[in-house]
Protein backbone atom coordinates (compact mmCIF):
# COMPACT_ATOMS: atom_id res chain seq x y z
CA UNK A 1 0.00 0.00 0.00
CA UNK A 2 3.14 2.09 0.48
CA UNK A 3 3.08 5.76 -1.57
CA UNK A 4 4.49 8.83 -1.95
CA UNK A 5 2.08 10.74 0.45
CA UNK A 6 2.37 8.10 3.20
CA UNK A 7 5.00 9.22 6.70
CA UNK A 8 5.81 6.08 8.72
CA UNK A 9 7.90 5.95 12.12
CA UNK A 10 7.58 1.82 12.72
CA UNK A 11 9.69 1.89 16.55
CA UNK A 12 10.86 -2.09 17.58
CA UNK A 13 10.88 -0.40 21.47
CA UNK A 14 13.28 -1.51 23.80
CA UNK A 15 14.01 2.35 25.15
CA UNK A 16 15.32 0.87 27.96
CA UNK A 17 18.51 3.16 28.72
CA UNK A 18 19.05 7.12 28.20
CA UNK A 19 20.97 6.70 24.14
CA UNK A 20 18.02 4.85 22.80
CA UNK A 21 15.45 7.18 24.58
CA UNK A 22 17.23 9.89 22.61
CA UNK A 23 17.76 8.88 19.98
CA UNK A 24 14.01 7.43 19.57
CA UNK A 25 12.79 11.06 21.01
CA UNK A 26 14.62 12.75 18.00
CA UNK A 27 13.47 11.06 15.54
CA UNK A 28 9.79 11.88 16.54
CA UNK A 29 10.35 15.01 17.25
CA UNK A 30 11.94 15.57 13.82
CA UNK A 31 9.08 13.23 12.25
CA UNK A 32 6.68 15.12 13.62
CA UNK A 33 8.20 18.59 12.95
CA UNK A 34 5.99 21.47 13.28
CA UNK A 35 2.48 19.18 14.27
CA UNK A 36 1.64 20.10 17.98
CA UNK A 37 -0.42 17.37 18.75
CA UNK A 38 -0.98 13.38 18.26
CA UNK A 39 -3.45 11.13 18.83
CA UNK A 40 -2.69 8.28 20.79
CA UNK A 41 -3.79 4.68 20.74
CA UNK A 42 -2.90 3.34 24.55
CA UNK A 43 -5.03 0.09 23.71
CA UNK A 44 -2.23 -2.33 23.06
CA UNK A 45 -2.39 -1.79 27.41
CA UNK A 46 -5.44 -2.64 29.49
CA UNK A 47 -4.34 0.57 31.93
CA UNK A 48 -5.21 3.55 29.62
CA UNK A 49 -4.62 6.49 32.09
CA UNK A 50 -1.80 4.64 33.55
CA UNK A 51 0.10 4.56 30.12
CA UNK A 52 -0.83 8.01 29.51
CA UNK A 53 0.49 9.27 32.22
CA UNK A 54 3.98 7.38 31.76
CA UNK A 55 4.86 8.77 28.45
CA UNK A 56 3.61 12.00 29.65
CA UNK A 57 5.79 11.90 32.95
CA UNK A 58 9.04 10.61 30.81
CA UNK A 59 8.78 13.09 28.40
CA UNK A 60 7.99 11.21 25.54
CA UNK A 61 5.53 13.43 23.85
CA UNK A 62 8.51 15.28 22.79
CA UNK A 63 6.52 18.67 24.54
CA UNK A 64 3.14 18.06 22.22
CA UNK A 65 -0.25 17.62 23.54
CA UNK A 66 -1.15 14.35 23.50
CA UNK A 67 -4.74 13.35 23.37
CA UNK A 68 -5.82 9.90 24.43
CA UNK A 69 -8.19 7.80 22.07
CA UNK A 70 -9.45 6.31 25.23
CA UNK A 71 -10.96 9.81 26.29
CA UNK A 72 -12.97 10.42 22.98
CA UNK A 73 -16.91 10.12 22.44
CA UNK A 74 -16.19 8.96 18.58
CA UNK A 75 -13.00 7.55 17.80
CA UNK A 76 -13.42 7.15 14.37
CA UNK A 77 -14.39 10.86 14.36
CA UNK A 78 -11.00 11.88 16.55
CA UNK A 79 -8.75 9.73 13.96
CA UNK A 80 -10.44 11.67 11.19
CA UNK A 81 -9.70 15.08 12.55
CA UNK A 82 -6.10 14.18 14.15
CA UNK A 83 -3.01 15.87 12.71
CA UNK A 84 -1.02 12.23 13.22
CA UNK A 85 -1.36 9.42 14.89
CA UNK A 86 0.60 7.28 17.34
CA UNK A 87 -0.19 3.43 18.56
CA UNK A 88 1.83 2.41 21.46
CA UNK A 89 3.00 -1.11 22.15
CA UNK A 90 1.74 -3.62 24.20
CA UNK A 91 -0.17 -6.77 23.21
CA UNK A 92 -0.97 -6.75 19.69
CA UNK A 93 -4.05 -9.42 19.68
CA UNK A 94 -5.78 -7.03 21.94
CA UNK A 95 -4.89 -3.98 20.12
CA UNK A 96 -5.83 -5.39 16.53
CA UNK A 97 -8.98 -6.45 18.35
CA UNK A 98 -10.13 -3.19 19.94
CA UNK A 99 -9.35 -1.14 16.70
CA UNK A 100 -11.43 -3.85 14.92
CA UNK A 101 -13.78 -3.25 17.48
CA UNK A 102 -13.84 0.64 17.14
CA UNK A 103 -14.47 0.63 13.45
CA UNK A 104 -10.73 2.04 12.76
CA UNK A 105 -9.06 0.12 10.39
CA UNK A 106 -10.31 1.54 7.38
CA UNK A 107 -10.13 5.29 8.68
CA UNK A 108 -7.11 4.60 10.05
CA UNK A 109 -5.81 3.11 6.56
CA UNK A 110 -7.21 6.42 4.37
CA UNK A 111 -5.98 8.93 6.60
CA UNK A 112 -2.35 7.39 6.12
CA UNK A 113 -2.81 7.11 2.92
CA UNK A 114 -3.65 10.44 2.85
CA UNK A 115 -0.71 11.61 4.39
CA UNK A 116 -1.04 11.81 8.15
CA UNK A 117 1.79 11.02 10.21
CA UNK A 118 1.94 7.29 11.42
CA UNK A 119 4.09 6.53 14.68
CA UNK A 120 4.10 3.05 15.70
CA UNK A 121 6.16 1.18 18.32
CA UNK A 122 6.15 -2.29 19.17
CA UNK A 123 2.71 -3.49 19.01
CA UNK A 124 2.06 -0.34 16.87
CA UNK A 125 4.50 -0.91 14.65
CA UNK A 126 2.93 -4.79 14.12
CA UNK A 127 -0.61 -3.18 13.45
CA UNK A 128 0.76 -1.38 10.80
CA UNK A 129 1.86 -4.39 9.09
CA UNK A 130 -0.01 -6.59 6.60
CA UNK A 131 -0.84 -8.79 9.24
CA UNK A 132 0.01 -9.50 13.07
CA UNK A 133 1.65 -13.00 12.63
CA UNK A 134 5.36 -11.81 13.42
CA UNK A 135 4.37 -10.22 16.71
CA UNK A 136 6.14 -12.14 19.48
CA UNK A 137 3.00 -11.67 22.33
CA UNK A 138 0.59 -14.08 23.25
CA UNK A 139 -3.05 -14.55 21.98
CA UNK A 140 -4.72 -13.17 24.65
CA UNK A 141 -7.65 -12.48 22.87
CA UNK A 142 -8.74 -13.50 19.60
CA UNK A 143 -9.41 -10.36 16.61
CA UNK A 144 -11.53 -11.06 13.67
CA UNK A 145 -8.81 -12.74 12.04
CA UNK A 146 -4.44 -11.63 11.94
CA UNK A 147 -4.93 -9.06 9.04
CA UNK A 148 -3.43 -5.56 9.86
CA UNK A 149 -3.25 -1.94 8.42
CA UNK A 150 -1.34 -3.36 5.75
CA UNK A 151 0.53 0.02 5.42
CA UNK A 152 3.86 -1.40 4.47
CA UNK A 153 4.36 -4.52 2.41
CA UNK A 154 6.60 -6.37 4.80
CA UNK A 155 6.13 -7.47 8.03
CA UNK A 156 8.17 -6.39 10.98
CA UNK A 157 9.41 -8.63 14.48
CA UNK A 158 10.23 -6.20 16.73
CA UNK A 159 12.49 -7.05 19.74
CA UNK A 160 14.49 -9.03 17.63
CA UNK A 161 17.56 -10.67 18.64
CA UNK A 162 19.73 -13.22 17.33
CA UNK A 163 21.17 -16.59 18.69
CA UNK A 164 19.80 -18.45 21.89
CA UNK A 165 18.58 -17.15 24.92
CA UNK A 166 20.74 -18.57 27.74
CA UNK A 167 19.15 -19.04 31.52
CA UNK A 168 20.93 -18.12 34.68
CA UNK A 169 20.66 -21.43 37.37
CA UNK A 170 21.01 -20.48 41.06
CA UNK A 171 24.93 -21.96 41.04
CA UNK A 172 25.27 -18.91 37.96
CA UNK A 173 25.75 -20.95 35.68
CA UNK A 174 23.99 -20.58 32.22
CA UNK A 175 21.56 -23.36 30.55
CA UNK A 176 20.82 -22.43 27.07
CA UNK A 177 16.91 -22.19 26.56
CA UNK A 178 15.67 -25.63 24.95
CA UNK A 179 12.84 -24.09 22.56
CA UNK A 180 12.65 -21.73 19.45
CA UNK A 181 14.92 -19.23 18.29
CA UNK A 182 13.34 -16.05 17.17
CA UNK A 183 14.84 -17.08 13.52
CA UNK A 184 13.72 -20.25 14.34
CA UNK A 185 9.88 -18.93 14.84
CA UNK A 186 10.27 -16.53 11.52
CA UNK A 187 11.47 -19.40 9.73
CA UNK A 188 8.11 -21.00 10.47
CA UNK A 189 5.92 -18.20 9.00
CA UNK A 190 8.02 -18.49 6.19
CA UNK A 191 6.69 -22.06 5.21
CA UNK A 192 3.26 -20.84 5.28
CA UNK A 193 3.75 -17.10 4.05
CA UNK A 194 5.72 -15.22 1.77
CA UNK A 195 6.24 -11.81 3.15
CA UNK A 196 9.19 -10.39 3.53
CA UNK A 197 10.10 -10.05 7.64
CA UNK A 198 12.29 -7.47 9.09
CA UNK A 199 13.57 -8.56 12.26
CA UNK A 200 14.49 -4.88 14.30
CA UNK A 201 17.15 -4.97 16.97
CA UNK A 202 15.53 -2.88 20.19
CA UNK A 203 15.98 0.67 19.85
CA UNK A 204 15.93 0.87 15.98
CA UNK A 205 12.83 2.16 13.64
CA UNK A 206 12.38 2.05 10.36
CA UNK A 207 11.36 5.18 8.71
CA UNK A 208 8.76 5.96 5.63
CA UNK A 209 8.85 9.21 3.90
CA UNK A 210 8.75 10.83 0.55
CA UNK A 211 7.83 6.86 -0.91
CA UNK A 212 11.90 5.28 0.47
CA UNK A 213 12.12 3.20 3.84
CA UNK A 214 14.69 3.74 5.49
CA UNK A 215 16.54 1.59 8.52
CA UNK A 216 17.90 3.83 11.54
CA UNK A 217 18.67 3.61 15.13
CA UNK A 218 20.12 0.01 15.39
CA UNK A 219 20.84 -2.93 12.80
CA UNK A 220 17.87 -5.78 11.51
CA UNK A 221 18.06 -8.85 9.93
CA UNK A 222 15.96 -9.59 6.87
CA UNK A 223 14.20 -12.84 6.26
CA UNK A 224 12.99 -13.39 3.30
CA UNK A 225 11.70 -17.38 1.95
CA UNK A 226 14.04 -19.77 0.48
CA UNK A 227 16.88 -17.10 0.86
CA UNK A 228 19.35 -16.73 3.59
CA UNK A 229 18.90 -13.90 6.11
CA UNK A 230 20.76 -11.12 5.27
CA UNK A 231 22.25 -8.60 7.94
CA UNK A 232 21.76 -4.69 7.87
CA UNK A 233 22.99 -1.88 9.37
CA UNK A 234 21.19 1.16 10.45
CA UNK A 235 20.98 3.71 8.12
CA UNK A 236 19.90 1.05 5.28
CA UNK A 237 17.89 2.17 2.39
CA UNK A 238 15.38 -0.61 2.22
CA UNK A 239 13.31 -0.17 -0.54
CA UNK A 240 15.23 -2.51 -3.33
CA UNK A 241 15.46 -5.11 -0.23
CA UNK A 242 11.88 -5.20 0.27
Amino acid sequence: MTNANMRLLLGSGGLSTPERVEAWLQAFDAFLGDIDRFLFVPHALAAHDRYVAGLEERGFTAGRTLVGLHREADPVAAVEAAPAIFVGGGNSFRLLATIQAMGLIEPIRRRVAAGMPYIGISAGSNLACPTIMTTNDMPITAPDGLDALDLVPFQINPHYFAGRTWIRQADEQFLPYGGETRDDRIREFHEMNTRPVLGVWEGGWVRVEGGSTHLEGSPARLFRRDADPVDLEAGTRLDALL
